[in-house]
């Protein structure tokens, strides 16, 4: 999955809408747990391979996740 631009000075980065998308998408593919788990595994693989720049964009994908987790109502909550 590449929702990376690369910005006019040569950085990779990701713009909120993108980030929240991208959150959305993995949601939506794999269930809110499981795609917590997909986002992490991937910014870890970043890390581990020097990829700075994409760790850092990957995990705001999965903060981004993490806030989408949060915001879901327990079980036992009654829905408005």
């Amino acid at each position: 999955m590449d929702i990376v631009r690369t910005t006019k000075r040569g950085l990779r980065t990701l713009d909120d809408l993108d980030m929240w998308r991208t959150a959305g998408t993995l949601v939506a593919m794999y269930g809110i747990d499981q795609a917590a788990f997909v986002a992490a595994q991937r910014t870890d693989a970043l890390l581990e391979q020097g990829d700075t720049e994409g760790y850092f964009v990957w995990k705001r994908v999965t903060g981004a996740i993490e806030d989408l987790r949060r915001m879901k109502p327990a079980e036992d909550e009654p829905l408005h």
